[in-house]
């Protein structure tokens, strides 16, 4: 099984640059970095913890 995760850019953002996340999913992480540092830190959530963040910013 291959360790490289795909990254997914919120549709929001837009191809000017600036402040943006991407995101990473795999059946036990959500895995959330900083679009411009590529090779920096990467926040490692359980889906659930996504699940109430998400809810918690829409709101």
């Amino acid at each position: 099984m291959s360790t490289t995760l795909e990254w997914f850019k919120s549709s929001y953002s837009g191809d000017e640059g600036g402040q943006c996340v991407e995101v990473a999913t795999t059946p036990t992480t959500i895995h959330v970095r900083d679009s411009k540092v590529e090779d920096g830190p990467v926040l490692d959530l359980a889906p659930t913890t996504w699940a109430a963040l998400t809810g918690w910013v829409s709101r």
